[in-house]
């Protein structure tokens, strides 16, 4: 019944563009043309003649140089100026990275229509040094009217790592020493892949792609209706490489360090007229040693107890992967595209900890040994089918799209205690199988209208079904083995399935640009375990406004303000409703009752090109209530609890700034600091927890060119303290420096990293409650040394058109 509700509401939102385009069109059935004189044109790269978005359209007077119009130019590059008086005038077309072009005696005169340039070919900028023509490359960070897009070809810091590594020097990115990633601050953000929804988690889908097969990462905070609502912070979009030349071309990088760190992948690429295919693997292991320190106190009816705990610490991953696609014609205006991905990962931390345990009735000091050691992973694999069919008017299309994914979820947790002879006294094992299925349905239809407005509709299904298969065993000391204890098994069945549509409208007038949305969704959300009574079911209407608008002064300079209403589906294993041992002083629960988080997001920003320079700057305002954070308290002496609650409302209000700018012509830099007031509010176990905090994060990266075939790239970040309802995290500064050298006329490169090269990494936390108080700092071994080694086959260059993101999301988790 919910799908034929939504199946009629896009039929009749069709029918409305349909009757809309009739009566805007004329009686030979072509779209009316502006009515006043205008400068029409499009703007290409000279050398590989795809369109240059965003590029600045400036029209002078040449009588005097005034300033009469300005422009930027669309995705296709082209542009518009309108309602020119008669007069003569030229015209300066810049954008960053290509020399500035000059069009002299352009004349208007009394009745004319317009006056067309053609394409505009831009030349990327040379400059020159010791007497060599060395090309300028496209900037490591640009701004875009609805996101940021980073270049990672010019992220060499970063080169032998993921999309994590490569996030650390990214505007609105924090990123700590576990590898965790923030968005403005928020740990909730969907990963796309190529524009797709990840069937991974987020962190372990970034953690999984080689930071080498990575073109682009595009960072949308405030996504239209178009796009799935999910996420409190916005959306990461990972555009992996595909080659733009035709016949076969590929690349291959090889890396290796110190600490069993070593990986490798590959990119084959065919390319003919009606077909692009391409073929990639890669395997990746890192592991990451480290130390760390924690202190706990709790205090129960029997008095305050203490645990003191440090020792030696290792994290890492070990990963492979297969990937491949190919898109064909079917004919002129109908187009095909399939692609599959294949992988399977393996997560673990091992720790070796000294223990110093005492309390108010014993005084006495225990002294212990911990071993412990966690493992998570499985296979994952997803395939999609994407078909094109565009009608007969440019931008007018049908896209429709199938995914299907599943991933294999198997983690396990040992944690011994061991007395002062390495002997086992206790311990616990408990293991967790998750097999997750995910299908998506997806169909978008757009149409233009005259004077650079269109319609967009669309409908999505999501459906997901997965279950969690938990145990919890115990070390009995008699046996010298691990018994399970059957009382603690659970089984949870989760169920989601998810409607959506959505109706958007573009246009401009005059200078003005806006663009208005609306999505709506029913969510139909079952969780059965053994632990409840009955299950816990959701039927809920959701509906997500969107609006964006920009405006263009005369110079070019142009300032965009945007609106959207967003959610933030707990997690699955945010609801178990069981108790899971996670180490022998801490218990997780679950809230099967827990609410979604939803988010009203603000932003205003403005970009200003000078020259070859760019100044971007945002101001950003956004409210989460029903704000979820995992909360602490006490179990049983110096026995943490820890469980998930909606623990009122946050706010987050700040602005971001970033300079790109040619200090010297082999000297670029780009700075970015991103200011923002933190304020959370709330009750949690009866009182009042709010408070507040000034966070900003800084980043600066330099990049030198040495010598025609060699650069130095030098970056460093600091990430200022936070707070949250029950803790403060501290602040910590990393630099990095990287050396690439190019070989066999540029076929050949090799990249010397080292990471954190000051060792000033770290993550320290102080959490507080009526009932406990705990304090931990942990560490990891550096600097961090890797060497890279990348080879192109047949002169591989990476395809520069524009991706977009489809509005998938990484549903991963969430209900």
């Amino acid at each position: 019944m919910k799908t034929s509700t939504f199946a009629l509401l896009l039929a009749l939102l069709l029918c409305h563009a349909d009757s809309s385009s009739a009566q805007r069109r004329s009686g030979n059935g072509r779209s009316m043309g502006p009515r006043q004189p205008g400068l029409f044109g499009r703007v290409i790269d000279a050398a590989q003649g795809g369109a240059i978005e965003y590029a600045n359209v400036i029209l002078f007077s040449s009588s005097d140089s005034t300033q009469i119009a300005g422009a930027v130019s669309n995705p296709q590059g082209r542009f518009m100026l309108t309602g020119i008086k008669p007069g003569s005038y030229y015209v300066e077309i810049r954008f960053m990275g290509y020399r500035t072009r000059t069009i002299s005696d352009i004349e208007f005169q009394g009745g004319q229509r317009g006056v067309r340039l053609g394409q505009i070919k831009l030349e990327p900028t040379a400059i020159n040094l010791e007497s060599v023509d060395v090309v300028a490359e496209k900037a490591s960070v640009s701004y875009q009217i609805d996101k940021k897009v980073i270049n990672v070809s010019q992220q060499f810091t970063a080169v032998s790592g993921s999309a994590v590594e490569v996030l650390e020097n990214v505007p609105s990115i924090t990123v700590d020493i576990e590898g965790n990633v923030e968005l403005r601050g928020s740990s909730n953000f969907t990963v796309l892949i190529d524009g797709r929804p990840s069937v991974l988690e987020s962190n372990e889908a970034l953690e999984q792609i080689p930071a080498s097969t990575i073109e682009n990462v595009e960072i949308i905070t405030n996504p239209s209706a178009k796009f799935d609502p999910d996420g409190t912070s916005g959306i990461i979009n990972i555009i992996t490489k595909k080659g733009k030349l035709r016949g076969r071309s590929g690349v291959m990088n090889m890396n290796a360090g110190f600490d069993d760190k070593h990986g490798g992948d590959m990119l084959l690429n065919f390319r003919n007229g009606w077909y692009n295919a391409h073929f990639g693997l890669d395997y990746n292991k890192r592991f990451f040693p480290g130390e760390g320190r924690e202190e706990k106190q709790t205090t129960t009816a029997n008095g305050a107890s203490f645990i003191f705990s440090n020792g030696d610490n290792r994290r890492g991953r070990t990963s492979y992967g297969l990937r491949g696609g190919i898109d064909f014609s079917v004919s002129a205006k109908d187009n095909i595209a399939v692609g599959l991905r294949y992988g399977n990962r393996s997560m673990a931390r091992d720790a070796f900890l000294d223990f110093d345990e005492w309390s108010d009735s014993s005084p006495e000091h225990q002294l212990s040994t911990s071993e412990s050691s966690m493992d998570r992973g499985g296979e994952f694999f997803a395939g999609n089918l994407d078909f094109r069919h565009r009608f007969g008017k440019k931008g007018h299309e049908l896209v429709g799209r199938l995914i299907a994914s599943r991933r294999d979820g198997e983690e396990s947790t040992l944690d011994a205690l061991l007395d002062a002879n390495t002997i086992t006294t206790e311990g616990r094992l408990t293991t967790e199988d998750g097999p997750s299925t995910r299908f998506r349905t997806k169909l978008d239809y757009t149409r233009p209208f005259a004077g650079n407005s269109k319609f967009e509709a669309g409908y999505q299904g999501r459906y997901r079904r997965s279950e969690d298969i938990t145990t919890l065993s115990e070390y009995n000391p008699a046996a010298a083995a691990y018994e399970r204890l059957s009382e603690f098994d659970n089984t949870t069945k989760y169920d989601r399935d998810i409607h959506a549509a959505y109706a958007m409208y573009a246009g401009e007038k005059g200078s003005f640009g806006y663009q208005l949305g609306l999505r709506g969704e029913v969510t139909d959300r079952t969780v059965a375990s053994v632990s409840l009574a009955a299950d816990t079911t959701v039927e809920r209407w959701d509906y997500f406004p969107t609006v964006h608008g920009s405006y263009k002064l005369p110079s070019g300079q142009q300032f965009m303000a945007s609106y959207s209403r967003r959610i933030q589906r707990p997690r699955g294993w945010y609801l178990e409703p069981f108790e899971t041992w996670m180490d022998a002083y801490n218990v997780r629960v679950g809230n099967a009752g827990l609410l979604p988080e939803y988010i009203d997001s603000f932003e205003l920003g403005s970009q200003t090109a000078f020259g070859s320079n760019l100044l971007s700057a945002e101001l950003y305002y956004r409210i989460t209530d029903n704000k979820v954070e995992r909360v602490r308290s006490v179990y049983a002496d110096n026995i943490t609890l820890h469980s998930t609650e909606n623990v009122g409302t946050d706010y987050a209000l700040g602005g971001e700034m970033m300079l790109n700018m040619d200090l010297l012509p082999a000297w670029n830099l780009n700075y970015m600091a991103n200011l923002y007031n933190y304020r959370v509010e709330g009750i949690l176990d009866g009182r009042d927890f709010s408070r507040d905090s000034f966070n900003w994060s800084l980043r600066l990266n330099n990049s030198f060119r040495l010598t025609q075939s060699t650069k130095l790239q030098i970056n460093g970040s600091y990430n200022s303290p936070t707070v949250s309802s029950q803790g403060r995290r501290e602040g910590f500064f990393t630099a990095n420096l990287a050396l690439r050298q190019e070989f066999l006329q540029r076929r050949l490169s090799a990249t010397l990293q080292l990471r954190d090269v000051l060792a000033t990494s770290k993550f320290e936390f102080t959490s507080e409650g009526a009932d406990f108080l705990s304090y931990a700092r942990f560490t990891r071994d550096s600097p961090i040394v890797m060497l890279n080694l990348s080879y192109n086959i047949n002169n591989y260059r990476p395809e520069r058109r524009r991706e977009r993101g489809d509005g998938g999301d990484d549903e991963d988790e969430e209900f």
